[in-house]
Order: C-alpha cells, then sequence, then structure tokens
C-alpha cells in the first residue's frame, strides 16, 4: 500500500493523508462472513464509560477473520483482497477445495490467485502458510501467532507487524516482537509465516476532527482546561500549569507519566527474556 496525498486545496487537505486502496478487489464484503457491530461508545454491559472519546462514527459490519485455520492440510486459493475497517491490515478473503470460504489477515506481498495451507505438520515455508513454530525455519518472520495452542492467533496481528523466529530449544521457541521484546512462547503454538500487509497503515494523516469523528473518535480535552471537580489538574486563574507535588495525574488520581503500571510477578514474567523498555543501542 502506498500513501496518497492531495493538493491543499483546503485547510484540512493541506494537513492531510489517505490510504491507497489500489490493492483492494472486491468492495462488497462477503455476507455469509459479516455480523452486524453494535456500536458501544466506550461503555460497559452496566452502561458506564470505561473507554473517554468514543462515540458516533461510521456504521461497521465486523467481518469474521478465522484467526486459527484449523482446516488442516486443505488448499486455499486467494480469491479477493479486500479493506476491513475494524483493522489495520488488509483481509484476504480465501476459498477452499472443498467449497468453504474464509477471512485471513492479509500479509505483505498478497496476491489474488496466491496458494495458502496450514498444518499441523511440516509444509512448505511460504508466505500465508501456518504451522507450529517447531516446524518454521529459523530466522523466518511470522505473524498471527498463538499464546497457547489451538487457541488461535493473539500476537503479532497490526498492519506491517512481524515477530522472528530465533531459537527452538526444549519446549519453547524464542520470538523477537516487532516492540522489540525478545519472549517464549511453545514450540506447539501457529504461526503464519511472513509479515502483515499494508505496512504504510501508521503513515496515514487524518489531518482534521472530521475524519476522526467518523472513525467514532469524539475530542479529547486537556485536564486542566477542566474545572477541579472534574480533573486533578483543573481550576486555577486562565491557562493554569499542572503545579501538581506528585507529578501528573489521571482523571481518577493516579500518576500518569513515568510510572510502570504492569503487576509484579505476573504469570508471563518468566516467558519475557529481553524486556521491551530496555534500552537499545
Amino acid at each position: 500500500m502506498a500513501v496518497k496525498v492531495y493538493k491543499p486545496t483546503t485547510p484540512g487537505r493541506r494537513k492531510s493523508s489517505v490510504q491507497d486502496f489500489s490493492d483492494i478487489t472486491k468492495t462488497k464484503p462477503e455476507k455469509s462472513l459479516t455480523v452486524p457491530l453494535k456500536s458501544k461508545a466506550g461503555r460497559n454491559n452496566s452502561g458506564k464509560i470505561t473507554v473517554r472519546h468514543r462515540g458516533g462514527g461510521v456504521k461497521r459490519m465486523y467481518r469474521l477473520v478465522d484467526f486459527k485455520r484449523q482446516n488442516f492440510d486443505v488448499t486455499a486459493e486467494v480469491v479477493a483482497i479486500e479493506y476491513d475497517p475494524n483493522r489495520g491490515p488488509r483481509v484476504a478473503l480465501i476459498a477452499y477445495e472443498d467449497g468453504s470460504k474464509a477471512y485471513i489477515l492479509g500479509y505483505d506481498g498478497l496476491k489474488v490467485g496466491d496458494k495458502v495451507m496450514s498444518s499441523q505438520g511440516t509444509i512448505e515455508a511460504a508466505r500465508g502458510n501456518r504451522m507450529p513454530l517447531e516446524n518454521i525455519p529459523l530466522g523466518m518472520f511470522v505473524y498471527n501467532v498463538e499464546l497457547y495452542p489451538g487457541q488461535g492467533g493473539q500476537m503479532v496481528r497490526g498492519a506491517g507487524a512481524g515477530a522472528q523466529l530465533m531459537v527452538i530449544e526444549g519446549k519453547y521457541a524464542q520470538l523477537k516482537l516487532p516492540s522489540g521484546e525478545i519472549r517464549l512462547v511453545s514450540k506447539k503454538c501457529a504461526g503464519t509465516i511472513g509479515k502483515v500487509g499494508n505496512s504504510d497503515y501508521g503513515l496515514v494523516r487524518y489531518g482534521k476532527a472530521g475524519r476522526m469523528r467518523k472513525k467514532g473518535w469524539r475530542p479529547t480535552v486537556k485536564g486542566k482546561n477542566m474545572n477541579p471537580v472534574d480533573h486533578p489538574h483543573g481550576g486555577g486563574e486562565g491557562h493554569a500549569t499542572i503545579g501538581m507535588k506528585g507529578g501528573p495525574k489521571t482523571p481518577w488520581g493516579k500518576k500518569a507519566l513515568g510510572v510502570k503500571t504492569r503487576k509484579k510477578g505476573k504469570a508471563s514474567d518468566k516467558l519475557i527474556i529481553q524486556s521491551r523498555k530496555k534500552k537499545r543501542r
């Protein structure tokens, strides 16, 4: 994907860019693989706002992406490349030899007509093929990686992401994640070979508030512009500084900047070999 920049015909256009949709081959989603997506406006099951600044936006249908791909040892062909408003990468519509269809995450270099396969054994190490980490050659990049065998991919799913398979030793495979973190994952967990496509997705500049409203984001206001009843930073005369002894706070009075929030003794700590927080040389 490329990023398209238009001539600055308006103030909003001057600072914005858009995705180039030339790679899309099908505009309407597969009806059998979509479900309605109800807008929740950042509220939980009690109706309380748990995520601020959400609401409105364009209606969406949710594409049922297959993160497990458990139709083993059956060749599938990529029949279409589609846009998915719910995620950064493209989704590929694949058709299996037995007639069933599914959506999978689009990989880098995806083309209509590509053949992909998923297996519990060893198959060709080609882009888009999925198998357990223990069967993938060392040094290759993988995405849509499972944390627990058979549970479906949970890691490395963002646009342009890829984790490098470093070492397989004992029961574990060592992965270098896009964040720089190096961690252990069971070698029985499955991963898809390659990198997630649409790597330029993060370069898009939205340019104006109206485009963010269409995405479902409402305006964000600084705490120091509020009243004391609404935020710890609020109050004072004019555009007052934060000026708090303990440093910046969240709306609920907890420290906001430079404070580690990860709980000590978390179960996955023992699987992390190198933290993403470690300074890289």
